[in-house]
């Protein structure tokens, strides 16, 4: 009896992960602004540079470390497109073009994420972004890098 209730208990540990997910997902969507901190978390989570499960706190600090956030910044602020654009480059390690190259600007970061095809539709560069389009924009930023 304790062995079926051992494996059960295992078979439903990656059920409950992917509940917890999925229920984080389903939060960011409805997001009308995400921050600056849960956007780290998603990008540095699907890029690999920080491990699942951690806060979003954590995952900021981890991004302003390796800079992939202008030092300037507050985890509960709310990011831009650009601010976004500029984490989604650094953390995939994404080349970009000669003036990305050259400056590592936040707007250079943008103009190439357009360019990918990344960023799509007319949008403004300093609009605060949403948490579909935070998802929208890490999975093309991902389907790109893979490619």
């Amino acid at each position: 009896m304790k062995r079926y209730v051992l494996i059960c208990s295992l078979l439903l540990i990656p059920v409950l992960g992917f509940a917890q997910t999925a229920d984080r997902i389903e939060r960011l969507l409805e997001q009308e602004s995400v921050s600056y901190a849960q956007a780290a978390l998603l990008v540095l989570e699907v890029s690999e540079h920080a491990a699942l499960g951690s806060s979003p706190q954590e995952a900021f600090n981890i991004a302003l470390e390796h800079k992939f956030l202008p030092p300037n910044v507050q985890a509960d602020d709310t990011v831009n497109l650009m601010g976004l654009s500029s984490l989604v480059m650094r953390a995939f390690d994404m080349k970009g073009g000669l003036f990305y190259r050259l400056t590592g600007s936040q707007r250079h970061a943008y103009r190439e994420l357009q360019r990918l095809g990344i960023v799509q539709g007319r949008v403004d560069p300093v609009m605060p972004v949403s948490g579909e389009m935070l998802l929208f924009v890490v999975s093309r930023a991902l389907f790109t890098n893979e490619q």
